[in-house]
């Protein structure tokens, strides 16, 4: 990361103020120098007053118009706070009626989408590949840098924006669209910008809450002005499957998410930049499933349904959740997809191989004898894991899915979703640090936003989340060491509706609003936030 150039900061400071005191300066004259330089006039006649024929002293000359001085420019008030600005002297840039937003040459099919939004939010014309002039935004790809940086630079009243890819000119958009927002202008001098963590957003359970997909879209809208990356949508629990299926139209819920509104969903979150991450969660939370396929219930030895579970045992039950993954990975085109994993009950119990007898002869018949109820367990995980690979998208999965002192273990591209340390037999993020496996952070101490609060949950609060969560804050509010660092992709809040009519979608939406923005500051810079929660409260109500 480069850091501000202060000794050039206090050159310029030196060197400007010295020039407007020069340009300020008004030179001064006397009349006898006057008198002595100028000629006489044309046809002019000399009188006895005037013995020596000199010509009337003409009038003082009007002293130039100082040149405006401006003071140095202060970084643009934006969420997430920009990572470098250098500053510059000058008017800064404000929206005007004859300005565009043009695209360089070349670049027209990749940032049109870009270029129009941000033209129309500012309310300025879209001048498509023309030569940017005074006054114009003009967007461009250039440079090799980070993935997802851009620089903005105001100067001679034009607004510059480029990066290497999309994304980052995006991002800039967005810092554009808050700075005037915020202060009615954008001010003079060069913003250099990169996100610290590639993953950053929002896991949404619409499965126990049905969430109307307009209401989705303005989650995502919001999103993207916080330069936010990943949506998530746990769409399948034990109270609803909230999508269409055409390969298992019974279990699906009412109301729920047509694929056409999907398509919708994803198409929007593409052009801002977003991936949506479905989630599919097995073995466990399924009871929606198992309502129309009774037959592939997890009993016990004493015949007793264990909620929400398949019985693993069963080649069934692992068909059924394949079809359904093959038909939803075309209509999720994002690169990533989450597999759940967690809270699979029959591992709760006290001895999971006395208790699930079919359980631990088919984990001794797939792995050996020693061999337990883990092991198959972790033996599904891979496989629904084989199942969506050949999509090439990141495969995810909760981190109490993964076992420890088993005979196999998950596959290493599978990224640990850390949410709990709280659960019967959860491991410490360390134990998955010291593995080499990748975390994302949804420490449910800080990003769990559940409805009704049960279980002693409490709803987050954005001030908390500013001032002591942190992406290394994995569990609890103890952080893992520095050194991890690299290992820790990003951070998710997330929204659960275990007590759905708590809230209705207006409220939620309020709720999550200061949690979400102290969320994008956290994720988006490591460095301590510069404004205090008070300062960064007032611009997050002003944006």
């Amino acid at each position: 990361m480069r850091k501000p150039r202060l000794h050039r900061r206090v050159h310029t400071i030196a060197t400007a103020t010295a020039a407007a005191l020069v340009t300020l300066a008004v030179p001064s004259c006397t009349a006898a120098s006057d008198e002595a330089r100028a000629p006489a006039a044309p046809g002019s006649s000399t009188t006895a007053a005037d013995p020596a024929g000199a010509a009337p002293t003409p009038p003082a000359p009007t002293p130039p118009a100082p040149t405006q001085s401006y003071p140095l420019s202060t970084a643009p008030r934006t969420i997430p706070a920009v990572r470098e600005h250098v500053p510059a002297r000058g008017p800064g840039w404000k929206p005007a009626p004859d300005a565009r937003v043009v695209v360089a040459q070349g670049d027209a099919a990749a940032l049109s989408d870009e270029a129009k939004l941000i033209a129309g939010e500012l309310g300025l014309k879209y001048g498509d590949s023309a030569a940017p002039r005074a006054g114009d935004v003009e967007l461009s790809l250039e440079g090799a840098g980070k993935p997802e940086s851009y620089t903005l630079a105001v100067k001679d009243g034009t607004v510059r924006i480029k990066g290497p890819d999309e994304a980052g000119v995006f991002y800039g958009t967005r810092t554009l669209k808050q700075a005037v927002k915020s202060a009615g202008s954008a001010p003079e001098g060069t913003v250099n910008d990169a996100p610290a963590r590639p993953q950053r957003g929002l896991n949404l359970d619409i499965a126990r809450k049905h969430f109307t997909p307009d209401w989705i879209e303005d989650r995502l809208r919001e999103m993207a002005d916080l330069k936010l990356n990943q949506l998530g949508l746990h769409f399948s629990d034990d109270q609803a499957f909230r999508i269409q299926s055409d390969t298992h139209p019974e279990i699906v819920s009412d109301p729920h998410l047509t694929k056409a509104q999907v398509r919708d969903i994803t198409a929007l979150a593409a052009r801002l930049h977003i991936t949506v991450v479905p989630e599919i969660d097995s073995p466990g939370h399924l009871g929606a499933v198992l309502r129309a396929h009774p037959d592939l219930q997890l009993r016990d030895l004493q015949g007793r349904a264990v909620k929400g579970a398949v019985d693993i045992s069963n080649p069934a039950a692992a068909k059924l959740i394949d079809e359904l993954l093959r038909e939803y990975r075309p209509l999720f085109p994002g690169g990533a997809w989450h597999l759940g994993a967690d809270e699979y009950q029959a591992l709760v119990y006290k001895d999971p191989q006395a208790s699930f007898p079919q359980l631990a002869r088919a984990a001794q018949q797939r792995y050996g004898p020693s061999a337990r109820v883990q092991d198959l367990a972790t033996g599904w995980l891979n496989d629904r894991a084989d199942a969506v690979r050949p999509s090439g998208k990141a495969l995810k999965a909760w981190n109490d899915g993964f076992f420890a002192g088993g005979v196999t273990s998950a596959a290493k591209d599978i990224q640990v979703e850390y949410w709990t340390g709280k659960e019967i037999g959860a491991r410490p993020p360390l134990e998955y640090l010291r593995e080499g496996r990748k975390l994302v952070n949804l420490n449910d101490e800080y990003l769990y936003y559940v409805l009704g609060e049960p279980n002693q949950f409490t709803y987050p609060t954005g001030r908390r989340i500013y001032e002591e969560w942190t992406p290394l804050v994995l569990r609890g509010t103890t952080a893992v060491p520095a050194s991890y660092g690299n290992q820790i992709l990003g951070g998710r809040l997330a929204v659960w509706a275990d007590l759905a009519g708590a809230q209705t979608q207006a409220q939620v939406a309020e709720g999550i609003r200061l949690p979400l923005a102290a969320l994008s500051q956290k994720v988006w810079d490591s460095r301590a936030p510069q404004l205090p929660w008070s300062g960064f409260q007032a611009l997050a109500d002003r944006l």
